[in-house]
């Protein structure tokens, strides 16, 4: 498939002067998509009722006449003013049990009836009168589901629907589908602390609570609202289905975890993503400030490529980058300047991972309003920025490098948004979550030069893999255990690896009860930073530890003589949270067990491999040398494969 640029478009911000001529420019630059319309709501309606499209046909007919393909962003993730005075009690509320007011944006409460009628009612509108409008050539649900922490909301609407959901979970053994509360009460073993509920109604969200709430309750609270995005974002995608045949996505964000996007993508023809390297250094990543420092003009090395293969996997093999970071962002603790280069080098990632389009936020950076700060491909007085020109370079490029075909990976890690909430909920110590150990896990591998795919807990056919991580996968079901122990491959799982059982209680006989594997989880603990435990071969279990006793086959002790990776049939358990160095050691064996190539990649550098390609990138500030390509800094290398 052909790969595309694209670009995010705010005409309801400018004067229509500026429409036509900014349309032609955006073809000069060889932009094939625009992305228009997901927060303009008020524009359309400015009053509830008074429907003024007449401003979004007239750009939509500038746009195609140019041969621009449009994206049409429904505008949900942004109500008008007037819908607040109408629904007052729609507003999402945080743990606190405060507001979040009208002012910002993702202000709504994804379980409140009213306004999910009201988005049915404007999606309907939109999808009537576009849907088969030939320039009408993809859509976009809402904006960003999740961002500004707006999945979970502890408001009255949320308690109602909460309730609601627990009667129908819980209504297999009753004959009126009430809901069976007892079965309720020893699922979530209620008896402790006499939290026994007599009816479904005295439910409350786990929220305020004196000290923690009870897990199996905080657990179904967070998959009840990740439910509720599935639910909204399901119903836009249905009402568009029955006006338009064009494809539909939803543009996610870099590490939230509140809900199921792999849920979400199943109603989807295509992933997207908005990608943000330098916000999200600042942002989102745990990294020491020497890391910090180094990277802060280029980003994590390996964060972007992270969602790259989560998102590709979310769209079911397709996806899109659909906000790329231009320049400088306004959200950031910092908001540095990319290194010249830098733009050019993230898309031609995104590309390399399977991306059909990268499509760059924005046009043209706007002066009022809360992202003034936020740069564009254009200053807000027209002048382009230097991010123009290397979008224009990256054009050229690609006209010699337009096809690019990705293919399976040889290594796989499950990711499960569930056991993200498992951890969340009980970490059992500082500076542990799932995101962090999964995201470890991935780091360590792409420094040994591995392309990975990043498959869900659903995932049933391993065939095309030498190797597969389940690391912190605390409910593992029976059938996915089955699925991996038949796997011709070899399995490395572990901490936390099927510990729980889907209520988050600790199952009997002890975890982890795997196929082919002798050993129980006797001893859990967490511990200090500064006080990690040594293995024998070097490294050490940071934070986190399990002791696990049995008769499966003991790979590796620590210097006290206690087992620290065991081995039963194809799976090798990992009963500790490794350092780098360990990670490094242990991956490294692991891989060539398999025979698969590795690389001991210079800092910074890092490999894609596709079915004809080779892609380096260099994100150093400085150039880098291994024994097989040098790279100047921000530079990309694109290595064809032997007989391509």
């Amino acid at each position: 498939m052909n790969r595309a640029l694209g670009v995010c478009y705010y005409p309801e911000q400018w004067d229509k002067s500026y429409w036509s001529r900014d349309a032609a420019d955006m073809v000069e630059l060889g932009i094939s998509w625009v992305r228009i319309n997901e927060f303009a709501w008020s524009k359309i309606e400015p009053q509830s009722g008074e429907l003024r499209f007449e401003w979004l046909d007239e750009i939509i007919e500038i746009l195609g006449k140019q041969n621009l393909k449009i994206i049409l962003g429904t505008p949900t993730a942004t109500p008008p003013r007037w819908m607040i005075d109408k629904y007052p009690d729609m507003l999402i509320c945080d743990k606190e049990g405060n507001k979040r007011i009208h002012g910002s944006r993702r202000h709504y409460c994804f379980s409140h009836r009213g306004y999910s009628e009201e988005c049915d009612r404007i999606v309907e509108l939109l999808a009537r009168r576009y849907g088969r409008n030939a320039n009408v050539l993809a859509w976009q649900t809402d904006n960003e589901y999740g961002c500004h922490d707006t999945t979970i909301s502890y408001s009255a609407a949320a308690k109602v629907e909460f309730q609601n959901w627990l009667r129908q979970i819980y209504s297999a053994n009753t004959a009126n589908n009430d809901g069976d509360i007892e079965a309720l009460n020893k699922a979530w073993g209620n008896v402790f602390w006499s939290m026994n509920y007599s009816c479904f109604s005295e439910i409350d969200l786990p929220h305020n609570t004196v000290t923690e709430a009870n897990p199996s309750h905080s657990l179904a609270f967070r998959k009840f609202s990740s439910e509720q995005v599935i639910k909204f974002n399901k119903r836009q995608v249905d009402i568009i289905r029955k006006f338009s045949g064009a494809p539909i996505t939803h543009n996610f964000m870099g590490r939230i975890t509140y809900f199921d996007h792999f849920k979400v993508g199943k109603d989807l023809d295509f992933a997207s993503w908005d990608s943000y390297p330098l916000g999200f250094l600042e942002d989102r990543i745990e990294a020491d400030e020497e890391f910090k420092k180094q990277f802060s003009r280029q980003g994590d090395p390996d964060f972007q490529a992270f969602h790259h293969d989560l998102y590709r996997s979310v769209g079911n093999g397709r996806f899109w980058v659909m906000e790329q970071q231009p320049g400088p962002v306004n959200w950031a603790p910092y908001n540095p300047n990319p290194l010249d280069g830098m733009v050019k080098l993230w898309s031609w990632e995104a590309f390399a991972h399977g991306a059909e389009t990268v499509s760059f936020f924005r046009w043209r950076q706007y002066p009022y309003g809360q992202e003034q700060m936020h740069t564009g491909l254009h200053l807000p007085n027209g002048t382009k920025s230097a991010a123009y020109y290397e979008v224009k370079k990256l054009n050229e490029e690609l006209k010699n490098f337009s096809l690019i075909e990705t293919c399976n990976s040889k290594v796989a890690i499950i990711f499960d948004y569930d056991a993200d909430a498992a951890w969340d909920i009980q970490p059992h110590g500082n500076n542990l979550s799932y995101f962090t150990l999964i995201f470890e896990t991935y780091k360590a591998l792409r420094k040994l030069g591995q392309s990975i795919d990043i498959v869900s807990s659903c995932h049933n056919n391993f065939s095309t893999y030498k190797i597969v991580f389940v690391p912190g996968l605390m409910y593992m079901d029976e059938k996915l255990k089955t699925v991996l122990s038949k796997f011709s491959g070899q399995v490395f799982l572990g901490p936390r690896t099927s510990t729980r059982d889907k209520n988050l209680n600790t199952p009997i006989p002890l975890p982890p009860n795997l196929p082919n594997f002798d050993a129980k989880i006797v001893l859990t603990e967490s511990f200090r930073s500064d006080s990690p435990i040594a293995l024998e071969n070097g490294g050490h279990f940071c934070n986190y530890r399990e002791r696990l006793e049995g008769s499966a086959n003991i790979v590796e002790r620590t210097v006290s003589g206690e087992p620290a990776i065991l081995r039963g049939g194809n799976f090798t358990y990992i009963a500790g949270w490794l350092d780098s160095v360990a990670l490094k050691r242990i991956f490294l064996s692991a891989l060539k067990s398999v025979n698969l190539e590795v690389f001991d990649l210079p800092s910074g550098v890092r490999l894609r491999v596709n079915s004809k390609e080779r892609f380096w990138f260099n994100y150093s500030s400085q150039a880098q040398k291994s024994s097989i390509v040098n790279l100047q800094p921000a530079e990309v290398f694109i290595e064809p494969i032997d007989g391509s």
